[in-house]
């Protein structure tokens, strides 16, 4: 027989973790003997399908019954049709769980993925700074273990940032002299374009 935990950390006296595909260990007891194994999660940094890396390792281990906080409804497929229980409503250690499992304490996970608590969630609207936040709702079971993920989106408002003109690179000494200059030889240019124009009305008239 062979129970395994989802732990945060090595050995039985490590605490449980609610996740089962992030979980950092998976501890596999015999509940006989107590006699365990810890098994690294190598599924908890996957960037997607954690749950069922996570699950079919717990096949080829040939384990009997899972015990973790939820378990999503892929990993639940993968676990249910190779045969193993799910079982979720224990807190503590793992060796706590596992005394929780001796005692008939825990009750089947439905597969809902995190519906057995209540969860939180956040989420970033990208198109500009909002944020939403949704709950996961759910009859949560047994000591408190059976926490969700969150359903929550980010569905905040959007927060549109004006446009700022350009900002004008300061002027310094050596320029504001070229500009005055130019600004002179405009007004010389100009005055001279005024004398040719009177000129030419004279020359009109005569």
């Amino acid at each position: 027989m062979k129970v395994a935990v989802s732990s945060t950390g090595p050995g039985l006296d490590a605490q449980m973790d609610p996740r089962f595909g992030r979980c950092a260990y998976h501890i596999i007891v015999d509940p006989d003997t107590m006699d365990y194994e810890s098994v690294m999660n190598q599924a908890a940094g996957a960037a997607k399908g954690a749950g069922i890396q996570a699950a079919q390792g717990m096949v080829n281990r040939k384990v009997n019954t899972v015990i973790t906080g939820s378990v999503g409804p892929n990993a639940y497929q993968v676990l249910s049709s190779a045969g193993i229980e799910i079982l979720s409503g224990a807190s503590g250690t793992v060796k706590e769980g596992v005394g929780m499992y001796k005692t008939g304490k825990l009750g089947k996970d439905s597969g809902a993925g995190g519906m057995g608590g209540m969860g939180t969630g956040k989420g970033m609207s990208m198109g500009g700074m909002g944020t939403g936040k949704g709950m996961g709702m759910g009859g949560g079971r047994g000591g408190g273990m059976g926490r969700g993920g969150g359903m929550g989106r980010g569905g905040g408002m959007e927060i549109i940032q004006p446009i700022q003109p350009p900002q004008a690179p300061p002027v310094t000494g050596d320029e504001l002299e070229q500009l005055m200059n130019r600004m002179i030889e405009l007004e010389e240019e100009l005055k001279d374009m005024k004398n040719k124009i009177e000129n030419l009305k004279n020359r009109d008239k005569r």
